[in-house]
Parts: structure tokens; C-alpha cells; sequence
């Protein structure tokens, strides 16, 4: 019996070598029809016996390719046509719909020997299949055809040619395709002279790093600046060029046995590690390679090579190696212009490498790591930006604009919303640049017309005033409620739950800043049930680089003016004159904003400690603090819980501590168990008053292993059922998909 059936397929779908995959699997069934690319995903019209048909459609989820994903898959009773063969046909783009945008994809084995093996590839180094290589980085418009490309402008030679047009070829509809005859060239720019031999450029850049130099090379997604690991020379004028005081450096090793001499790994990092995406994963130091790398942190963020180029420089350096990290200054977007490039990273480089192929979506590296066996985004962009998140609202139309650091955005498309790559901290004219451009990249790229705005109530983030430009209904939602819509939406939540948002700032309802809060809520709406003490923020939002100053707010809060007399070595390091003028700025009330910050208590703890009373970077002084926990210890201190959570026997027994000369290891470890005893005692009290037995845990706070960690496994033990973030980062990255969500949901309600 002969029947006819169209599937619809939706998801990732274009760009990762579907269609041949779906010709492959109709071929070894014998069955007849087409099969197309259009906005809204993959078309296929298929033709045969009943039998076949069905084992057909059996068949492809499991025989698509890796980097693929099928959101919904849509069979139709169809009258039969007739076809004689299987087909793939021309794409076509009918409708406002939109597929996914493939993220970009590390090179594959089989490519990597095509450059060792292949005539026309012996070599290359843009060398690319259907399988891997750049995709969202040069897409410029849907559906995703060369000629909407940035690879437009190199024309194929008749071997690529004859290769993209044979069906069971690799390269079959590769759209970045390419080889020596055809595609794009790199260039190193290196003592006024320009090098374009691919193995000139490879030996040269391997001299330089060798001999402590530093080298801007154009990635994926935009320039990195790259040095020897073990030149500590090198290091340091690295960070004397990007004016980065303190930050961690990424590291590239050359393959992952190379790295597992230096990293703890697990089986779960090694996987993501060597994953299709090639993420940074942060990992546990093993064998010390440079304390300047990642200063006072054990742990350090490490990639494997994903270019061709990143292999070719491995196979000649002579060390295992190399620090790579974004190619800009402080606190701007990653340079994407060759022209800027020249211009800016000439300047502190001894060379840069080029090519001639244009970058139209700048992407960092993205950030990752894995806690309790589960891998956590931290940035989310290269490799992962696009790809939509799948929700059960209507979100066609909506805009959501994000928070003020590590900004990423959303826009809804029918029930997906479309998280951009990470776009940075909003804080100056570049990156706002970069925010807005991609804003319109997007609405073009996805057909999207915003018909509703949502922003974060802080009135003067950057990402606010872009809405209150958009002419259109804005919603505003608490920064801390879009935390815990953001956790919902990414498990599927739409129900009562216990939200617990622990981050470093965010406007409240009362104008106060929040950070450690409680709330019993569901995607509409919240009701904050408790949160952490108010405390004096001298100075603002200074507080974040100086904790010593948070310190002494809380100190001298507990404790009284006198604090400074009665423990005086807790002091010692700090200026005396800018104690007395924090000081008296508490004490008459002076620019001293309300905080319920978790945030802010890490930090000052940590300062208590002696471990970071000043920050180079954003949330150093809580990160530093977990890198020096005893996370085996088990013992705690107390607070007070009554309206409100007090830590004023929570520092009272820690100078204790330190007045009896217990290890810093020890008491850090004890901190963390106490924020965690907070956490499960908090939901137990709320269980009990409301029946509520789901926790919601997010906020960058959670990005701290040992607090996620023994937060999760104490919520089971206590019989919560909780929801943490891994596709999504739980700090200001996800604000956006949980604005999103939490406007939806009330247009849907008609709040």
C-alpha cells in the first residue's frame, strides 16, 4: 500500500547538514519525494509503502546529525504525487516564521584530515563541512543560503562545486565551503610586512609565542590575543595591554590529554570539553602553570582548539599551551574589524593575523562549568547563541531588553524565545553600539516586529532608556523576580513556587537594593516572604570594588562605631583616612543606598578574611572566597531568623575565629555551610506556611559550586523538589528570558 506524507520539522535544523542526513535515510528505505529548507524549518514530502514510510520517520531522530535538535516534528495525511525519486530541493522562504539559526561548530576530525590528506585542502584553514565550522558568525539573513552569507563574495571553484551539489558528499549544501582555489585567505601582519603562506604564518606565529610575544588572531566570532602560558613576561604586559588588573585569563591546550596534566577533569567536563560547542568549562587546578593567570583562584576556564588554525599553530608550537582570551580592551565588545583590529590591537601586539572573510555577528567565547554533574552555562554565545528556548507561552512580539551587566537580550517568536549572545556590561558607548546593532540584526534575521517592551525597573540601566525609545507598551519587571521566571522558563514552570534569588544588585519594589531574597511566587507576579538584613552601601554601587567598605557597613552595624578600636587588626590593611571617611559617610546617612545583597556579603566576608578587601573585576572578592573554602568541612555559625535574616551572630563567631587563629580554609568553608543552612531552613519555614514544596534557586550567587552544590543535594535530602539553571546562566545573562516570560505570561492574563 503506497501513501504520502508531509513532515514538518522544526528546531536546528538548517546549517547542520539535515537535508542530506533526511535524503541518506530515505535512500537506504527506497522511498521517494523532497525535501526542502524554508523559514519555519525542514519540509519533507516522502512517498512508499506503508512499512518503509513508517520506519522512515522512526528513523530520523535518531540519525540526524550531532549538532542538530528537533523542537516538533508534524506529520500530514497527504494525496499521493507521484515522485519517481528522492530530491532535495531549492530552499524557499514563505512566511514570517523563522527556524533556528545554527550556533558555529568546531572543526571535526574528518575536516581536520582533509587538511593533511585532501589536494585542494593540504593546508587550509577554513576548510568546513556540513558537520562544523562558522555558521551564526556570518549569517546575515534566513534561510541560510551562501548568497546570505558572508561567504557570498568568494566564489566556488568547479571542485567545490561538484562537492556541494553531490547529495552524499559531506560538503553537500556546506554553505561556508571552500578550499585553496576558492575561499578566504589569512593574513599576518607582522614587522611591516604582510605574510599570506599559510605555513609562514603558522612557523612565524609559533616563534613569536615562543619568544614571549603576543599574537591578535581573528577567530570565529572576533579577535583573541593569545601568549605563551609559561612566559610570565609575556602574562604580565598581556595584562598590562588589555588594562586587566586581575581578571582570569582563558587558556587553549592543545589537545585533552595535554590539559588533564595540569586540570582536575571529570568524565562530564571531558565531555563538554571536547563537545561540538568547545566551550570554556572552568576547571580545578591540578599542576600550576602561572599564578598570573587565574591570581588567587584555583580554578582556571579552558578550551580545546576549534578552528583549523588553533590545530595547525599546536602541531608546530613546542608548548602544550597558550593563553587566549578576547581581543579588546576593558569593558569593551571583542574587536571584529580587521581595520580595528590593525588599528587597536596592533598596537599592544607584535602581530596580527587576519583574513579576508567578514564577521557579521561578533560572538565571545562562551563560559561554562559543571556543578554536581551538570553542565552550567555562565556566558552564553559562541556555539550556543542562537538557539531558542522552547516555552508553553505565547512570546511572538515581545522584546525584552535585559539587564545592565553581562547584558544578553531576547525577542519572542511564537512560543520560543531567542536569547542573543552575550552582548557585555552596558556601562559604556561601544557596547551600547554593539547592543543596539545586534538588536536590528535580530529583528531582521528573525522577522520580528516588536509590538511589547519589557525592561528592568531600574530607571537608568542603559538597556531602559533603549525601551523607552521603542514607541511601544513597556512592561517593567523586578530584576529579581526575572531571575526566578528565567529558572521557571527553562524547566517549564507555571505554578506557585519558592523563589530564592541571591545576586549582587537589583532595584526593588521599595527602592531599596535587593540581592538576597525569598519570595513565594509564580510567572505573573511575586510576594517577598523574607530576605537578608538592610545594610548601609557606603558610597553606592563603589561598594563592589572596595568590599572592605561593605565590611565595615556590617560590622559597624552589628557592632557599633567602636568596632575599629575593640579589633583593630581586622583594619590594618586598610588607608586609615579612607576608613574615617567611610566612617562618617555612615554615620550622617551619606550616599548609603539600602542592601539586602547576598552579594555584598560574600564580598565582605571575604574582606573580613583578608582575602580580597579590594576588587579588579566584578564579584572577584566572592569568587576568591570560594577558591579558598574547605568545602569538606562540615561545620556552620549561626544567624538570626525572624522578619528579616540577620548575620549578626554570623560575624560574631567568625572573629571569634579568627581571634583563636582558626584556618581562613576552614572558616570560609563554615560561611558557605551557613548560606546554605539559610537557604534550606528558609523553604522549610515557608513549606510549612504555604504547602509549597518546589524551590527555584537562581542570581549569580549560584554560580558558586559549593553553595549550588550542597544547596541541591541538602533541598533533596530534605524532600524540595528544586530547579537550578544549566542552559541558561543564573546570573544577569538569563534577566532577559525571564523578562520575557513574566510578560508574556501576564499579557496572556491580561494584566
Amino acid at each position: 500500500m503506497i501513501i504520502s506524507k508531509e513532515i514538518i520539522i522544526k528546531g536546528l535544523v538548517q546549517g547542520v547538514g539535515f537535508r542530506p542526513a533526511i535524503y541518506r535515510i530515505a535512500i537506504s528505505h527506497k522511498l521517494n519525494g523532497t525535501v526542502e529548507n524554508n523559514n519555519s524549518g525542514v519540509i519533507i514530502n516522502i512517498e512508499g509503502d506503508k512499512k518503509s514510510v513508517n520506519k522512515f520517520i522512526n528513523d530520523i531522530p535518531n540519525r540526524i546529525p550531532i549538532a542538530s535538535n528537533i523542537s516538533s516534528l508534524e506529520i500530514i495525511e497527504k494525496q499521493i504525487f507521484g515522485y519517481n525519486t528522492f530530491e532535495i530541493i531549492k530552499s524557499s522562504s514563505k512566511s514570517n516564521e523563522i527556524t533556528e539559526v545554527s550556533p558555529d561548530i568546531g572543526v571535526c576530525n574528518e575536516c581536520l584530515e582533509d587538511i593533511k590528506n585532501q589536494e585542494n585542502r593540504l593546508d587550509y584553514p577554513f576548510t568546513n563541512c556540513t558537520n562544523c565550522g562558522p555558521r551564526f558568525t556570518i549569517i546575515k539573513d534566513l534561510p541560510y543560503d551562501r548568497p546570505l552569507t558572508t561567504m557570498n563574495v568568494f566564489p566556488m571553484c568547479q571542485s567545490c562545486k561538484d562537492e556541494y551539489s553531490t547529495i552524499l558528499n559531506r560538503r553537500f549544501h556546506a554553505q561556508p565551503i571552500a578550499c585553496n582555489n576558492c575561499g578566504p585567505r589569512y593574513t599576518l601582519h607582522y614587522q611591516n610586512e604582510e605574510i599570506v603562506d599559510i605555513n609562514s604564518i603558522v612557523r612565524s606565529t609559533c616563534n613569536i609565542l615562543e619568544d614571549g610575544g603576543i599574537v591578535a588572531i581573528k577567530g570565529l566570532g572576533g579577535y583573541h590575543l593569545a601568549c605563551n602560558t609559561f612566559n610570565e613576561r609575556s602574562i604580565a604586559n598581556l595584562r598590562l595591554a588589555k588594562n586587566r588588573e586581575g581578571k582570569p585569563f582563558a587558556i587553549m591546550f592543545k589537545d585533552i590529554d595535554s590539559a588533564k596534566e595540569y586540570l582536575n577533569i571529570n568524565k562530564q567536563e571531558e565531555r563538554l570539553l571536547t563537545s561540538w560547542r568547545k566551550p570554556i568549562v572552568l576547571l580545578k587546578i591540578k599542576k600550576n602553570i602561572s599564578k598570573n593567570i587565574s591570581i588567587g583562584l584555583d580554578t582556571v576556564g579552558v578550551m580545546l582548539p576549534y578552528m583549523p588554525l588553533h590545530h595547525m599553530i599546536f602541531n608546530k608550537l613546542t608548548v602544550k599551551s597558550i593563553v587566549l582570551t578576547s581581543g579588546n580592551i576593558s569593558d569593551e565588545p571583542v574587536l571584529i574589524s580587521d581595520k580595528d583590529a590593525l588599528l587597536v590591537l596592533g598596537e599592544i601586539s607584535d602581530a596580527v593575523i587576519s583574513y579576508n572573510r567578514e564577521i557579521y555577528n561578533r560572538t565571545d567565547d562562551s563560559v561554562t562549568k559543571v556543578i554536581n554533574t551538570i553542565p552550567r552555562t555562565i556566558r552564553r554565545s559562541r556555539s550556543y547563541a542562537p538557539s531558542p528556548i522552547e516555552t508553553k507561552l505565547n512570546t511572538e512580539g515581545i522584546f525584552a531588553a535585559g539587564a545592565e551587566l553581562v547584558n544578553c537580550f531576547a525577542i519572542g517568536k511564537g512560543n520560543q524565545a531567542i536569547i542573543s549572545q552575550h552582548i557585555g556590561d552596558l556601562k559604556n558607548l561601544e557596547t551600547l553600539e554593539f547592543y543596539e546593532e545586534s538588536i536590528n540584526r535580530f529583528r531582521k534575521l528573525f522577522r520580528f516586529k516588536p509590538i511589547l517592551a519589557v525592561m528592568d525597573m531600574h530607571p537608568d540601566y542603559l538597556s531602559s532608556r533603549f525601551v523607552e525609545k521603542m514607541n511601544i507598551p513597556v512592561v517593567k519587571v523586578q530584576h529579581h523576580h526575572a531571575h526566578i521566571a528565567s529558572c521557571m522558563a527553562e524547566h517549564g514552570l507555571d505554578e506557585k513556587v519558592i523563589g530564592i534569588s541571591f545576586d549582587g544588585t537589583g532595584l526593588g519594589d521599595d527602592g531599596n537594593i535587593w540581592g538576597g531574597e525569598f519570595f513565594v511566587c509564580d510567572l505573573a507576579d511575586y510576594e517577598r516572604f523574607t530576605q537578608f538584613e538592610y545594610i548601609p552601601q557606603p558610597g553606592g554601587d563603589a561598594v563592589a570594588k572596595h568590599p572592605w567598605r561593605m565590611m565595615t557597613s556590617y560590622l559597624i552595624k552589628y557592632f557599633g562605631e567602636d568596632i575599629t578600636v575593640k579589633y583593630p587588626t581586622i583594619f590594618d590593611n586598610i588607608d586609615k583616612d579612607e576608613l574615617k571617611t567611610i566612617q562618617s559617610i555612615i554615620a550622617h546617612n551619606l550616599n548609603c543606598p539600602l542592601s539586602s545583597s547576598a552579594g555584598r556579603l560574600f564580598d565582605s566576608v571575604s574582606a573580613l578574611l583578608g582575602i580580597c578587601p579590594n576588587s579588579t573585576y566584578h564579584a572577584e572578592a566572592p569568587m576568591q572566597l570560594e577558591s579558598m573554602a574547605n568545602e569538606n568541612i562540615s561545620g556552620s555559625y549561626s544567624y538570626l531568623f525572624s522578619d528579616i535574616i540577620s548575620f549578626k551572630s554570623t560575624f560574631a563567631e567568625i572573629i571569634e575565629d579568627l581571634i583563636n587563629n582558626i584556618n581562613i580554609e576552614d572558616i570560609a568553608g563554615k560561611f558557605h555551610n551557613t548560606i546554605v543552612n539559610v537557604i534550606v531552613d528558609t523553604a522549610e519555614i515557608i513549606l510549612k506556611k504555604t504547602g509549597i514544596n518546589k524551590v527555584v534557586l537562581s542570581g549569580g550567587s549560584f554560580q558558586n559550586s559549593i553553595l549550588l552544590e550542597k544547596a541541591e543535594i541538602l533541598l533533596a535530602a530534605k524532600g524540595f523538589e528544586y530547579f537550578t539553571q544549566s542552559q541558561i546562566p543564573s546570573n544577569d545573562g538569563g534577566i532577559a528570558l525571564g523578562q520575557l516570560t513574566v510578560a508574556a505570561k501576564r499579557r496572556e492574563l491580561k494584566l
